[in-house]
C-alpha cells in the first residue's frame, strides 16, 4: 500500500506538474487588436496560422479601430496592433512611457472605398470639394441634401455613415478630403464595425459611406463603389486593386500596416505568427481583397524583426500619397 504521506506528496506534485503545463499553454497565446481595415488579412492569417500549428498557438484578433487598438498596445495589452495609418506623436508619447518599443510593418495596400445604394442613379462620381463640401464641421446640421454639395443632384436628404472616431480610416478619409485628420461633421452614423456601415447603405438609397476596400469587395452585390477624381489628372477613378496598384486611384490609396511589440518578439509563439504573417501575407492579401506588396518588403519585415528596428518612419503623422517603397528607404525612429 501507499502510505498517506507518500500519496500526498504524489498528488501535490501532480498537481504542480498540472498547473505547470497549464500555465505553458495559457502562454501560447498571440494577442491582437486594432483596425478593422487591416482585420480581414490579419484573421485570414491568424487561421491559416492555427491550423499549422494544430491549434497548439491561439491567435486572437480583436477589432476596437486603430485608436482603441494603439491604446492597448500601448499599455502592454497586445503584442501585435493592426493600423490603417501610421502611429501618432501621442500614441508614440504614450508607448514611451510605458517602455513599449515596437517595429512598424506595412502588410498591404487599400483603396478607401467611398460607397453608395446600387440604386443610386444620379451619383456618378465625385470630386475631393464635394467630399470636403459633405463632411467637413461646417457641414453639420446644415449640408442636408445632396442638391446643397451639386445643385445638378436632387433634393432629397443625405444619409452618411462612416468609420468612428478611434478610426484609422476616419482619420485618413477626413485629411484627404477635408484637408485635416479628424476634421468632420459629427451628425453621421459612426461605427468601428464596418459590417454596420455596410447594412447601412445597403438600406437606404439616399445613403453615402465610407470604408476599406476589402468590405466593398464583399459586397459588390449590395454596394456601389464611386468613382473619385484624382485631383491631378482630372479624372473620375473606380475603387479597385488595378487601380491603386497603377496609381491612379489618388488620394485614397493607402498602406496599412501592422505594429509588433519588440518585447512580445521575445516569445517564440509571436516570433513564429510575425515570420509565418510575412510569408504567406501575398497570398493571403490577395485572398481578401486588397492589394500585396512587393515580396521584398515582406522580406525587409522580417529582417527588421529579427534586427530589432524600432520605431516609426512617419514622426507621428499621417502622409497622404506616400508609396512603400518610400517608406522602406526611411530610418524607423523612437
Amino acid at each position: 500500500m501507499i502510505k498517506r504521506s507518500t500519496l500526498v506528496s504524489f498528488m501535490a506534485a501532480a498537481g504542480v506538474a498540472l498547473f505547470g503545463a497549464q500555465a505553458a499553454n495559457a502562454q501560447q497565446i498571440v494577442k491582437i487588436d486594432g483596425s478593422s481595415t487591416v482585420y480581414p488579412i490579419t484573421e485570414a492569417v491568424a487561421e491559416d496560422f492555427q491550423k499549422a500549428k494544430k491549434n497548439a498557438i491561439k491567435v486572437t484578433v480583436g477589432i476596437s479601430g486603430t485608436g482603441g487598438g494603439f491604446k492597448k498596445f500601448c499599455r502592454d495589452e497586445t503584442d501585435i496592433s493592426n493600423a490603417s495609418r501610421p502611429i501618432t506623436s501621442k500614441e508614440m508619447v504614450d508607448c514611451k512611457a510605458a517602455g513599449v518599443d515596437y517595429i512598424e510593418m506595412p502588410v498591404a495596400y487599400d483603396a478607401l472605398t467611398v460607397v453608395i445604394n446600387p440604386k443610386n442613379t444620379f451619383l456618378k462620381q465625385a470630386t475631393v470639394e464635394e467630399m470636403k463640401t459633405l463632411w467637413e464641421p461646417a457641414a453639420q446640421g446644415k449640408i442636408m441634401k445632396w442638391n446643397q454639395v451639386n445643385p445638378a443632384w436632387p433634393d432629397a436628404p443625405v444619409k452618411l455613415f462612416g468609420a468612428g472616431a478611434d478610426s484609422g480610416t476616419f482619420e485618413y478619409f477626413t485629411e484627404a478630403m477635408v484637408g485635416k485628420a479628424k476634421s468632420s461633421r459629427g451628425d453621421y452614423t459612426a461605427s468601428e464595425d464596418d459590417n454596420v456601415l455596410v447594412q447601412g447603405v445597403s438600406r437606404d438609397v439616399n445613403a453615402i459611406g465610407y470604408f476599406g476596400y476589402a468590405y466593398y469587395a464583399e459586397n459588390m452585390s449590395r454596394l456601389k463603389g464611386l468613382p473619385i477624381v484624382n485631383p491631378k489628372t482630372g479624372k473620375a477613378v473606380e475603387p479597385s486593386g488595378a487601380n491603386v496598384e497603377n496609381g491612379t486611384y489618388a488620394p485614397l490609396s493607402r498602406p496599412i500596416f501592422v505594429y509588433v511589440k519588440a518585447k512580445s518578439l521575445e516569445k517564440p509563439e509571436v516570433r513564429e505568427f510575425v515570420e509565418f504573417y510575412m510569408k504567406n501575407a501575398e497570398k493571403l492579401v490577395r485572398e481578401v481583397k486588397y492589394v500585396p506588396l512587393p515580396k521584398s518588403i515582406y522580406e525587409g519585415n522580417i529582417k527588421h524583426a529579427k534586427e530589432k528596428k524600432v520605431g516609426t518612419v512617419f514622426g507621428g503623422h499621417n502622409e497622404i500619397g506616400i508609396t512603400v517603397e518610400e517608406i522602406m528607404k526611411r530610418e524607423a525612429k523612437m
